[in-house]
């Protein structure tokens, strides 16, 4: 997740430095009557040394209550930097010791690293900025630095309080223009870490979709088991339709059915294996090139037939129904019909003839 320190560190003086300023005499009143009452030698005291230990606690005590509001204060302003950037998020494993940490090789190759780089120019800047605001402070008041040499000890302690204070708070200030930097650049770099290398894209691509040379296998495979399936349906067609020799269609009709369907269907090589099934189990063959060509277009396998297509199809088993008959009974043989009617826009290449 993205971390600024110098957002938590801006956080956590910007948060001290106005609680200085807001208790600071508060502050140094208690601490004051606290160190007063340390100080002070009590009889009882001198006495009983044995009391001496909870006169202790009962001064430490009064020290914790007086300053757990600051504690308290910069507490939530430690745990507020983190949440700025990212939610919050409690890993044990930060708390475990590692031994690579101590690698003196991996920590030259961090500090020499872009982000080494980076967080020393980073450095330079940050004590740059901080020094010449400081600078500036101190010179703008030198004046009343000076002027302490003259004041009583009790005001000239009062007085180098509030300097000290408002000095601290301008420096602290001035971090911001630091932080303004540095955040954008951290959440830009953990970004970037995230980013993955060509090849890391390539090997995700390759386990989730597969590796190519599989799938081309895989499709084949799935194209031999359809190609067989739809030639165990040859022998059951009632017309093959062919072209004669580049496609060819076998048609089935059955009682139950719609409409006419087509159960198998090819071109060049894939046809010849359909014509050879079919002449094979006695599948009637019907050369209409223009009806070929508009089954193989229009209509996929175990689709019906189309309603522009009814009449031409209708012919062809017309002339099975007869052919049939005619090896049932004999008679006269039974003439192929030529010039199917079959609409010129669903023939391929007839609009451009």
């Amino acid at each position: 997740m993205p971390r600024s320190q110098e957002l938590g560190a801006f956080l956590i003086l910007i948060v001290a430095a106005g609680a200085f300023w807001l208790m600071g005499g508060w502050l140094a009143q208690r601490t004051a009557a606290v160190f007063r009452r340390g100080l002070t030698l009590d009889e009882k005291l001198v006495r009983e040394p044995e009391q001496m230990l909870v006169r202790f606690a009962d001064l430490a005590l009064d020290l914790l209550f007086t300053f757990s509001p600051l504690l308290l204060l910069l507490m939530i302003a430690a745990m507020a930097g983190p949440f700025l950037l990212n939610a919050f998020i409690f890993s044990p494993k930060a708390l475990l010791p590692k031994l690579s940490r101590m690698d003196p090789i991996q920590g030259i190759k961090r500090i020499i690293s872009w982000t080494g780089l980076v967080n020393m120019l980073k450095a330079v800047v940050k004590a740059g900025l901080i020094g010449g605001i400081a600078a500036a402070v101190i010179w703008s008041e030198r004046q009343d630095i000076i002027a302490l040499l003259a004041q009583p000890i009790q005001a000239g302690l009062g007085a180098v309080g509030q300097m000290l204070i408002y000095s601290f708070l301008l420096i602290v200030a001035a971090m911001i223009l630091v932080v303004v930097v540095d955040v954008p650049f951290q959440i830009w770099q953990y970004h970037d870490k995230l980013k993955m290398t060509r090849d890391e894209v390539r090997r995700e691509a390759k386990e989730m979709e597969g590796d190519p040379h599989v799938k081309g296998r895989i499709r084949a495979l799935q194209r031999d088991a359809a190609r067989r399936r739809m030639m165990s349906a040859v022998p059951k067609a009632d017309v093959i339709v062919t072209n004669p020799t580049h496609f060819a269609v076998a048609l089935a009709y059955k009682n139950g059915m719609g409409a006419p369907r087509v159960v198998a269907k090819g071109m060049g090589e894939v046809a010849r294996r359909i014509r050879e099934i079919g002449a094979e189990h006695g599948v009637p063959l019907l050369e209409a090139p223009p009806l070929a060509r508009a089954l193989h277009r229009h209509v996929e396998i175990d689709e019906e037939i189309p309603g522009t297509l009814y009449a031409a199809v209708a012919e062809a088993l017309a002339w099975v129904f007869q052919l049939s008959a005619w090896r049932q009974h004999g008679g006269q043989y039974p003439v192929p019909p030529r010039d199917l009617q079959v609409p010129p826009e669903l023939v391929p290449g007839a609009m451009n003839g």
